[in-house]
């Protein structure tokens, strides 16, 4: 049975929610950076998306203007366990699948959506005809639906902060050249919303309570908040486009004998400092630290790297597997942990990892 007490104060928290919707839906919309036009795909992956997405809780405004009514309360307690997980993981899946093999996962993320909207659509007419569409009996199987439907969507959910997970892990270790190549930092404030969010999500569910939802309302009204701030400082990524773009620009124009003779100077000071100078040895070793030696931009380092010896990681647990073997044999009553230790390796596991991707030599 619907609560009927402090309506005013239920439809007004609902209200604020979808207020806040619209704010971020407008600001989205609207809020764009001035780098080149190719670029912005980049940037802002799931710009469009988000804006689509948030949009979506207007269809909550039956709610806001009749709290008492029974069809308006079915959508509003049903919204947010039937439809977040998919939002969640389709813009997780979004932004970061934009860098990392998007159109691997736009196949799954077009059949999330279609049974999420399946699962609603039916509530949504419901509410918004004036005197209902479905009878109790189908919206008592109806919400068994729902329940179903936003634990698939938990699955799907968890599987892209499975996946994005695994960028993180991978740009972690492998230290990639670029600041851009992953967005890292974005993505370890990102990957974790639907667990976050759970808290927010089933209680007035569950509960069929109406204060309950008015409580819940006000989390994920500052969330959205939260969420476009987070997304707002776009001149972050376009400064570091531009310099991007600045660089290759330049070096389009470049003399190619003055960017061979660049490279040639990157590969010695690279090899004298990670080779020669045993640098390879500290466990800790970033590319940071050899682009300070070098005394070049990252990218040109990243790129000399690649083209001369194969990567840095590869190029770096290279030479600690070589040392491994020599140290093998000069102290052939070590273990193989202290060797691989001793060889720059962070751990034995580490150095079977290497030691399985890497060809020996």
């Amino acid at each position: 049975m619907i609560q009927t007490d402090s309506t005013y104060w239920y439809g007004v928290t609902a209200a604020v929610y979808i207020v806040t919707c619209w704010v971020f839906s407008v600001v989205r919309g609207v809020h764009n950076c001035g780098t080149p036009k190719e670029r912005r795909a980049y940037i802002w992956p799931d710009r469009k998306m988000q804006v689509m997405i948030y949009l979506c809780g207007t269809v909550l405004l039956p709610y806001v203007l009749n709290p008492q009514n029974e069809a308006a309360w079915i959508l509003m307690k049903s919204y947010f366990p039937g439809t977040y997980y998919f939002y969640c993981g389709a813009l997780i899946f979004c932004f970061f699948g934009t860098v990392k093999q998007w159109k691997v996962w736009k196949k799954a993320n077009f059949i999330a959506a279609i049974i999420t909207f399946l699962a609603m659509a039916p509530l949504v007419a419901n509410a918004w005809w004036p005197a209902g569409l479905l009878s109790e009996q189908f919206l008592k199987v109806w919400n068994i639906v729902v329940t179903v439907v936003s634990i698939c969507m938990i699955g799907y959910s968890g599987v892209a902060m499975w996946q994005v997970f695994q960028w993180i892990k991978k740009a972690r270790e492998l230290n990639y050249s670029n600041p851009d190549d992953f967005p890292t930092e974005y993505a370890h404030r990102m990957w974790l919303s639907p667990l976050i969010l759970t808290p927010f999500l089933w209680p007035a569910f569950i509960t069929n309570s109406q204060t309950v939802m008015a409580y819940m309302c006000i989390p994920l009204s500052i969330f959205n908040i939260a969420l476009l701030l987070n997304v707002m400082p776009v001149w972050r990524r376009a400064a570091i486009l531009t310099d991007i773009d600045e660089d290759e620009e330049a070096e389009s124009f470049e003399d190619d004998e003055l960017a061979e003779e660049r490279s040639n100077r990157i590969a010695a000071e690279i090899e004298q400092f990670v080779n020669t100078e045993a640098a390879y040895l500290d466990s800790h070793l970033k590319l940071e630290q050899v682009v300070e030696r070098c005394n070049f931009s990252r990218r040109y380092v990243s790129k000399v790297f690649i083209e001369r010896f194969g990567g840095f990681s590869d190029y770096v647990n290279g030479l600690r597997l070589n040392y491994f073997e020599r140290y093998k044999q000069q102290h052939p009553n070590s273990t193989d942990e202290s060797a691989a230790e001793a060889s720059g390796f962070a751990s034995y596991k580490s150095y079977l990892k290497a030691k399985e991707r890497l060809p020996q030599k």
